[in-house]
C-alpha cells in the first residue's frame, strides 16, 4: 500500500498545467504548442511510471487506491483506483492525446484556448476511467462534454454549429439517464447513501428494479459508444471536426461507452446483464452489417472513417453480450486496437484534407503519386482497419468470434447464425475500405491538376503515423500486451457475477 496520491496527481496535472497556459504571451504560438506537447508527454511518463512501479497484474482488486471525503452530507467522496479493465484505456488516452497535440500542429487561431480544451479532455477522461465513485464518475463523464463542444464549436468545419449542437444534445439527452440511474443506485443501494463502486457491486435488487436501471445506464452509454440507433451524432461529428479533435472523439471518447458497459452494466447489474445480453448481441450484428453497408454510400471521407469506427463498435458491443472470459477479452483488446486504428485513419484523411482542400471522395483521385507517404501510410491503416491478420484489428475480432462461439448460453443455431452474419460484416469491411482508398489515390483526376506540386508528408506527420502504427502492429503480433492486464479482472467479474 503506498500512500502517495498518485492518480490525483495524474487526473488533475494536464488541467491546473493547462491553465497556466493563458499567461503565456498571446504571439507566443510555438510556445504555445511546445508547453502543451511537454505536458502531454510527462503526464504519459508519469502513468508509465506509476502504472510500472506499482501496479500488479496479478493482483485483480483495486489498486493505487484512494480515498478523500469530499462531500460530508451527500457521503460523497473522492475515489479513484484503477484495476485491469481501466489500466489499457487510460494509458491508450495518454498516448493518442500526446499525439493529437503534436497532430494539431497547423492550428493557430486561438490556440491558447485550444490546446487548453485539448489539456482539460486530457483530465477529464482519465478521470472517468480511474473513478471508484459513482457521481464521480458522473461529473467526469459531464466535464468531458463541454470541451468537445467548444472544440467543435469553433474549431469546425462549415456546418460546426449544426454538428456542435446535435453533438451536446445527444449526449446531454444521454447523460439525463446516467444521472438518473447514478442516483437511483447510490439511494436505493442500502440503509444509508452509498455510491462506492465496491459496496454496490456486492448489493442484489429486485430484478424489475436492475432491468429498469439497465437501461438507464444502457441509453446513456448507447448514445457515448454509438449503438444503433443511437449514433447519428456521429458522422456528422467527425465530418465536422478538426482531425485533432477526431482523433480525440474516435479513439478515447467513443470508448468510454464501452468501458461504462462493462464497469457498470455488468458489474453492478449482473442479473439485468445476462438477461439483455442476447439483444445486445443481435443489436451488435446489426450495427456492423448496417453501418458497413452505410459507409459506402457516404460521399464525405471523414463521415465514411466514422462509419466504420460505428461499424468496429459493434464487435466490442457483441464481446460485452457473449458472457465468456474470450469474448470480454476480445471485446477490451478491440477497444484499445481500434483507439488506435480509428485515431490514425482520422489523422491520415486530415493531413490529406490539409493538403488538397476536397472533402468529397468522388472529386478526389491520383494523389497516390503526389503524396506518396501519405498514400502508404493511409494504404497499411486501411488494411489494419479491415482486419488483416498480423494487425491488431484481426485478433481482436478473432477473439470476440471464438467467444461468441464458445459461449455457454446460447444454443447452437443463433450462434452459428450470428457468427455468419458478422462474416459477411467482416466481407463488407474491405469493401468500403478498399473502395475509399482507390477513390483516394488511384485515377487521373488530380494528375494535371493546377496544383499538383503538393508536398509530401513532414518529418512530424510521418511521426505519429509510424507511432500510431507501431502499437498496431505490436498487438497484432503480440497481444499479450493488452490482454495480460485485463485478463485477471475479466476473469474475476465473471466468475463472481455469472457462475455464482
Amino acid at each position: 500500500m503506498n500512500y502517495f496520491p498518485w492518480l490525483t496527481i495524474i487526473v488533475f496535472l494536464p488541467i491546473s498545467a493547462g491553465s497556466l497556459l493563458f499567461f503565456l504571451p498571446h504571439k507566443g504560438n510555438k510556445l504555445i504548442k511546445w508547453y502543451t506537447i511537454c505536458i502531454c508527454i510527462f503526464e504519459l511518463l508519469l502513468t508509465t511510471y506509476a502504472f510500472c512501479y506499482h501496479f500488479r497484474l496479478d493482483d485483480p482488486l483495486i489498486q493505487l487506491a484512494e480515498d478523500y471525503k469530499w462531500i460530508n452530507f451527500f457521503d460523497f467522496y473522492w475515489r479513484l483506483g484503477i484495476d485491469g479493465l481501466s489500466i489499457g484505456p487510460i494509458l491508450l488516452t495518454g498516448f493518442i492525446t500526446t499525439l493529437a497535440t503534436l497532430a494539431a500542429w497547423p492550428v493557430t487561431r486561438d490556440s491558447r484556448l485550444f490546446h487548453f480544451l485539448m489539456l482539460a479532455m486530457y483530465s477529464g477522461q482519465i478521470g472517468s476511467f480511474s473513478s471508484r465513485d459513482l457521481l464521480l464518475f458522473f461529473i467526469m463523464w459531464e466535464f468531458e462534454l463541454i470541451p468537445v463542444y467548444l472544440l467543435l464549436s469553433m474549431w469546425g468545419g462549415k456546418k460546426r454549429l449544426y454538428s456542435a449542437t446535435k453533438f451536446i444534445l445527444y449526449t446531454a439527452g444521454g447523460s439525463v439517464f446516467l444521472l438518473i440511474g447514478v442516483l437511483g443506485l447510490g439511494l436505493y443501494g442500502s440503509n444509508e447513501p452509498t455510491l462506492n463502486f465496491e459496496t454496490l457491486a456486492n448489493q442484489s435488487y429486485p430484478v424489475a428494479l436492475e432491468i429498469i436501471f439497465y437501461i438507464g445506464f444502457l441509453i446513456a452509454f448507447a448514445v457515448k459508444s454509438p449503438i444503433i440507433p443511437l449514433h447519428t451524432w456521429l458522422p456528422d461529428t467527425h465530418g465536422e471536426a478538426h482531425y485533432s479533435t477526431c482523433m480525440l472523439l474516435a479513439g478515447i471518447l467513443l470508448k468510454m461507452g464501452a468501458y461504462g458497459l462493462v464497469r457498470i452494466n455488468m458489474e453492478l447489474l449482473p442479473h439485468a446483464h445476462s438477461i439483455f445480453s442476447p439483444w445486445l448481441i443481435i443489436v451488435g450484428t446489426m450495427q456492423i452489417i448496417y453501418a458497413a453497408s452505410t459507409s459506402l454510400g457516404q460521399r464525405n471521407l471523414k463521415k465514411r472513417i466514422a462509419y466504420s469506427s460505428v461499424s468496429h463498435m459493434g464487435f466490442i458491443i457483441i464481446g460485452i453480450g457473449s458472457i465468456t472470459d474470450t469474448g470480454l477479452n476480445g471485446a477490451i483488446l478491440q477497444i484499445i486496437s481500434h483507439g488506435f486504428i480509428g485515431a490514425a485513419l482520422f489523422f491520415l484523411a486530415g493531413t490529406s484534407y490539409d493538403r488538397m482542400r476536397l472533402v468529397y471522395l468522388d472529386e478526389m483521385g491520383g494523389m497516390a503519386v503526389s503524396i506518396p507517404k501519405i498514400f502508404t501510410m493511409f494504404s497499411i491503416l486501411s488494411m489494419a482497419s479491415l482486419a488483416l491478420p498480423g494487425m491488431s484489428g484481426f485478433v481482436a475480432e478473432l477473439i470476440v468470434f471464438f467467444g461468441i462461439i464458445t459461449s455457454q448460453k446460447y444454443f447452437l443455431m443463433p450462434k452459428i447464425l450470428i457468427t455468419f452474419v458478422m462474416a459477411i460484416g467482416m466481407i463488407l469491411t474491405p469493401i468500403y475500405s478498399l473502395s475509399m482508398s482507390r477513390q483516394m489515390f488511384y485515377g487521373y483526376k488530380l494528375f494535371n491538376a493546377p496544383s499538383s506540386d503538393f508536398f509530401d508528408s513532414g518529418p512530424r506527420e510521418l511521426f505519429v503515423s509510424i507511432s500510431i502504427f507501431l502499437p498496431v502492429l505490436g498487438i497484432g503480433i503480440y497481444p499479450d500486451f493488452v490482454l495480460s492486464l485485463s485478463g485477471e479482472k475479466v476473469e474475476t467479474i465473471l466468475y463472481n457475477y455469472f457462475y455464482r
